[in-house]
């Protein structure tokens, strides 16, 4: 009896599994394919003498393209800030003009959904 409800556990966890999985092959990891694709906020000023402070972020849930674009517009978004995404480290490299405190960054990460677990100065 009791391996028959083991079974069946299983395979209603299997179930759901396979579920999820094909959902995300079709509509992607953050739900995008009903939606256009994020457009990048492209900074103006992209000469880095101009941003003499530097951090890089490690930034936790990132999982496609699209996830790397958001991060980079929230942190875009902040004024004096030129922040660049590597999906495969899972690092936002971010140059400012002025100095940001770390929860400033933490937030503006935050507010499109992700973590940033460690701030790395590079100053």
């Amino acid at each position: 009896m009791s391996t028959a409800v083991i079974c069946i556990l299983l395979i209603v966890i299997c179930v759901f599994g396979i579920k999820s999985y094909l959902k995300r092959l079709t509509s992607g990891c953050c739900g995008s394919s009903g939606e256009k694709a994020v457009k990048r906020i492209k900074v103006k000023d992209r000469d880095l003498s101009h941003y003499p402070h530097q951090c890089i972020l490690k930034v936790d849930g990132m999982s496609c393209g699209n996830c790397a674009i958001r991060v980079e517009n929230a942190l875009n978004a902040m004024d004096g800030v030129w922040a660049r995404v590597d999906l495969e480290s899972g690092e936002a490299s971010v140059y400012m003009k002025q100095e940001y405190g770390d929860k400033a960054l933490k937030d503006a990460v935050k507010a499109c959904g992700y973590t940033v677990f460690r701030i790395e100065r590079v100053n």
